[in-house]
């Protein structure tokens, strides 16, 4: 029964937060790259332009 206790104090003090942060981490990963594909969107979308305009 002890070692049914341990494991579960493992799980919440340990396994729980380091969840956690590896959730959070993931996240904030997901935003970096969202917002350099966000301007990689405009910089090709600037080139296309340029394109456009050399060829009138």
């Amino acid at each position: 029964m002890e070692i049914l206790a341990f494991l579960i104090f493992l799980l919440v003090y340990i396994g729980l937060p380091l969840t956690i942060i590896f959730l959070l981490k993931w996240i904030y990963e997901i935003k970096n790259n969202s917002e350099l594909q966000v301007e990689q969107n405009y910089k090709i979308i600037d080139l296309l332009e340029r394109i456009s305009k050399t060829k009138e």
